[in-house]
């Protein structure tokens, strides 16, 4: 990567907590954010866990102008856009608002609103629906609404590439800043837990508890069965590097390379997976000029699934060789839960933290080992480390793949 790409800013709303330091805090102490569903009625469904945000209020954030009308995941996306602004300490002015843009990674983020009008309208007829909450039923509506609520004229995005999303947001935000085409991009994800979501897991049986047993998230563990379901939202400010150090930033990390890669051959069970993987992994190191053994550690995108978790690491031995079971890995869904598309920027965010406070967040739950899943995951507890280059990965059950390596800044 030849230009400079910096991160200034970080907004979070997770389950475990809001803010960046929050966000951090949590991850490092080994919280976890799983409770009973309190949003809608799970008393149909075998499970009752996910990872929700209940103490969200977005009124402090966004004020009251506008906000009736918004959704739960365009209030959640606007609300972490707020924390990252003012996070990176920058101000959007109309001198270089057209120099400015969002790209954001959602794929289900408008399912509830789509629902919930149709179901109007199917009921009670067409007219009887609510005119402005139509813009809530198209997918871009959380971008948009981003850009609308702080004034960004540049380009604006929205991704929707299933458990990648936020990842390729990410890189697709990073390629406008390298091809000179803005200086500064809020990109991230955004998924909010509705019955729809909820229903779809259930019913495809991905749900840790199916079988009558207590929900656990637990990746690489032999004990896993399933993903806890959870709903997050991450932004990250990317500034073109020379930008940030002309108006005083201090950036969090560089953006140091990143790689996508298709697998035709993918499943949901994993079982034919990880060519892909294997792709983006190797396109972010040669974009970032490193080779495996310059990777400190790795933020997984496993999430406690039996096919997912052996085939990361699976690639992960392939890659690094010898250097596997010295590179720690560990799985931050084992605390937030799995968000979808809003995952992989709440891992670049936790990713950020281990760089900046020389910690590795731990593999929480984690009790009795997996003969096919034996690398060092860094069970249950933080681990004090000095970490240069971190690899963040996102793999998704229907081919998509995607990885990003981050950089601590000198």
């Amino acid at each position: 990567m030849s230009k400079g790409i910096v991160i200034t800013g970080i907004g979070v709303l997770s389950p475990v907590a809001t803010g960046r330091d929050a966000y951090w805090d949590a991850l490092f102490e080994g919280r976890t954010g799983f409770r009973p569903v309190s949003l809608f009625d799970t008393s149909s469904f075998r499970v009752n866990i996910a990872g929700e945000i209940t103490d969200f209020d977005p009124l402090p954030l966004l004020g009251k102008k506008g906000l009736r009308d918004l959704d739960r995941s365009t209030r959640l996306i606007c609300s972490a856009a707020k924390l990252a602004i003012d996070d990176s300490g920058i101000e959007i002015t109309d001198d270089n608002t057209h120099t400015m843009g969002v790209s954001i990674g959602t794929t289900f983020g408008s399912l509830h609103s789509i629902s919930q009008f149709d179901r109007s309208g199917l009921i009670e007829g067409p007219r009887a629906v609510n005119p402005s909450h139509f813009p809530n039923t198209v997918i871009n509506s959380p971008a948009s609404q981003v850009s609308i609520r702080f004034k960004i004229k540049g380009f604006n995005t929205t991704i929707s590439t299933g458990f990648c999303a936020s990842l390729d947001a990410v890189s697709y935000a990073a390629d406008f800043i390298r091809l000179n085409r803005a200086d500064v991009v809020l990109a991230g994800g955004v998924e909010e837990l509705c019955e729809e979501t909820f229903l779809l897991f259930h019913n495809l049986g991905y749900l840790s508890g199916m079988d009558g047993a207590e929900p656990c998230c637990c990746p690489f563990d032999a004990r896993r069965n399933g993903i806890i379901l959870s709903e997050g939202a991450a932004i990250l400010v990317l500034e073109d590097e020379e930008h940030a150090l002309n108006r005083g930033a201090k950036p969090l990390a560089r953006v140091l390379g990143y790689g996508n890669a298709f697998d035709p051959s993918a499943d949901s069970s994993f079982a034919h997976a990880g060519n892909g993987l294997k792709s983006a992994i190797a396109h972010s190191l040669k974009d970032a000029s490193l080779n495996p053994e310059n990777i400190d550690y790795i933020c997984a995108c496993s999430n406690s699934s039996k096919g997912l978790d052996r085939m990361e690491t699976n690639i992960v031995k392939e890659v690094f060789g010898t250097r596997a079971l010295a590179t720690p890995m560990s799985s931050i869904k084992s605390m937030i839960g799995e968000s979808f598309s809003a995952a992989g920027s709440l891992s670049l965010a936790a990713a950020v933290g281990a760089i900046r406070r020389e910690q590795i967040p731990p593999t929480t739950n984690y009790q009795e080992q997996d003969p096919e899943c034996l690398l060092d995951y860094v069970p249950n507890a933080a681990r004090q480390k000095r970490l240069q280059n971190v690899l963040v990965t996102s793999a998704d059950p229907y081919g998509q793949n995607s990885a990003v390596v981050l950089q601590r800044y000198a």
